[in-house]
């Protein structure tokens, strides 16, 4: 009896459990690389904020050092502007003169620092000055000292005002050294703008909780051009430390708080589906198994929603398994009624038999007492003829596929057509293929001999062999078609039944075929009813014989 084990597995498209598992893995990699990216783009934002700050301190002391400017004339206040007699215009160097009138209304500058790029090394130091500070400009900044005091003690930023030659007229110290070779510095005295992040070296030692950002190690330094007339005047050197982050995100905490709980809740997500995708189907595998285990289920059923492609295919296999073992325990069951029903027969014979011979052997006459000895000696013969049949069958059964041994189908039918010649049965070979089949030469010996030894039993003179090789050189279709008896249609659909025999007074038992069946499915072929046989009506016509059509598979050369 052929078990189909074979389940197959459904279309849809499933997450792999390594994919679950790698999905997974980089979730729990990328939620802290997101929480430094986090703070290194919330690090970069201060940064950007110290810097627009700074602007918008330097637009507005250069504005106050202008308007001081103009009123170094008294005689030309009237005109609200500076023109080219003032001392500074006059003392500024040409080469400001070549930058181009604006027209626009307003001039934004926007910041432009970014982490990302390289942190330059500390502030150079002062050098002394080549020329002593312009005069103009001592003044506009001795006016300007108190003010920028008083914003120093608010804002906390360091500024140094310098003249058009990069001389620092205030401050609180450095006052009257050069700073024209500092590379912001010199693109101000361009009449650009220019920023620069620097490394900051701080005289005080470090506290208890150093913080994870590099903020408090650098330090954010500006260079602010005073343009009037297209000419340079000045320029406003500010530098200030970029806030501390963990004390901007102490200021900040509900947010923080909410960030947490997000990523709380993202964690929570990915236990579910963890979850969800390989403890819960795993769990209703094991309930299942325990309920067939205690007889409450027949068989373990293919999981629903296995999620995952490794969890389907083994919720496939449990169910194939169950299914097999289900199917193996009914053909056992079958099996064992059938046999101790071939079994029982001959015994209950043979001991009617004894008993006969037991209590009446003295009288009994000679020829009914051979009678009785003739028939336990067929009946011995048939029990033993069983015995051979059963352990033949068991070892079709139990036989592990050789999967390193070919053979040549005709190699195998030359040899039996001259043993079955002699017997009276001849074998009319059509052109076989020279393809090499995945089946052991005695297993292929096996069901060839006990094809042609079934069709010898039904009286046939002849069998007419074909085979082709289908299904791109995957499988070989045998075809033996005898002119036997044939087989009607009342029993077309039990010649595979073990046991099952037409021929039971001529010590038929019915096990051939199945023997047959168990070696081809030991080698994943099988063994059909042609179609010509299919089509017999009755006995009457069984003259046209029977045709069995086996499927092999095909060896692979590779």
């Amino acid at each position: 009896m052929p078990i189909n084990a074979h389940l197959p597995l459904p279309g849809r498209a499933r997450l792999s459990l390594r994919t679950i598992l790698l999905i997974v893995m980089l979730t729990v990699l990328l939620l802290p690389l997101l929480g430094l990216y986090f703070f290194r783009i919330y690090e970069n934002e201060l940064v950007r904020q110290t810097e627009l700050e700074l602007i918008a301190q330097s637009a507005a002391l250069a504005a106050t050092y202008r308007q001081y400017a103009r009123r170094v004339h008294p005689n030309l206040a009237s005109y609200g502007y500076i023109v080219h007699s003032s001392p500074l215009l006059a003392r500024s160097q040409p080469r400001y003169t070549e930058r181009e009138a604006q027209d626009e209304r307003y001039t934004p500058i926007n910041p432009t620092l970014d982490l990302v790029n390289p942190v330059q090394p500390p502030r150079p130091d002062v050098r002394p000055a080549k020329q002593a500070p312009d005069v103009t400009a001592r003044r506009i900044a001795f006016e300007l000292t108190p003010v920028i005091r008083d914003m120093q003690v608010v804002t906390l930023v360091g500024v140094r005002l310098l003249d058009m030659n990069g001389v620092v007229i205030a401050g609180r110290e450095e006052v009257g050294y050069s700073l024209a070779h500092v590379d912001e510095v010199k693109q101000a005295l361009h009449g650009g703008y220019a920023s620069v992040i620097r490394q900051r070296i701080s005289d005080e030692s470090p506290p208890p909780l150093y913080s994870i950002s590099r903020g408090t190690n650098i330090r954010v330094f500006t260079a602010f051009p005073v343009i009037e007339q297209q000419r340079l005047i000045g320029v406003v050197y500010l530098s200030r430390t970029p806030k501390n982050i963990v004390k901007h995100l102490y200021l900040v905490q509900d947010k923080i708080f909410l960030a947490a709980a997000t990523l709380l809740l993202v964690a929570v997500l990915m236990v579910l589906f963890v979850s969800s995708s390989i403890s819960r189907p795993i769990r209703e595998l094991i309930e299942q198994v325990k309920r067939v285990t205690q007889g409450e289920q027949t068989e373990v059923e293919p999981l629903r929603h296995p999620v995952s492609h490794e969890v389907a295919q083994l919720s496939e296999s449990f169910a194939g398994m169950s299914r097999t073992l289900a199917e193996r325990s009914d053909y056992i069951n079958r099996f064992a009624t059938h046999v101790s029903h071939e079994f029982k027969t001959p015994l209950t014979s043979m001991q009617g038999a004894l008993e006969l011979l037991h209590e009446h052997i003295d009288t009994m006459p000679v020829e009914q007492r051979r009678r009785f000895m003739d028939n336990l000696l067929a009946d011995t013969q048939r029990l033993r003829d069983l015995v051979s049949r059963l352990l033949e069958l068991a070892r079709a059964d139990a036989r592990d596929p050789d999967r390193y041994h070919t053979t040549l189908l005709s190699e195998h039918l030359q040899g039996l057509a001259g043993r079955y010649r002699e017997r009276g049965l001849a074998l009319i070979l059509g052109t076989l293929p020279e393809q090499r089949l995945a089946i052991a030469p005695d297993a292929l010996e096996t069901i060839l001999g006990n094809l042609l030894e079934n069709s010898v039993q039904h009286g046939a003179s002849e069998v007419r062999v074909a085979a082709e090789v289908v299904d791109d050189a995957r499988w070989l279709r045998l075809s033996l078609h005898d002119n036997g008896d044939g087989i009607s249609a009342a029993n077309r659909d039990k010649v595979f039944t073990p046991f099952f025999t037409t021929r039971r007074n001529k010590g038929g038992t019915g096990l051939g075929l199945e023997i047959i069946s168990s070696l081809l499915k030991t080698y994943r072929g099988e063994i059909t009813l042609g179609a010509l046989a299919q089509d017999a009506e009755d006995k009457a016509e069984a003259g046209r014989g029977a045709e069995f059509i086996l499927q092999i598979p095909c060896a692979n050369d590779g």
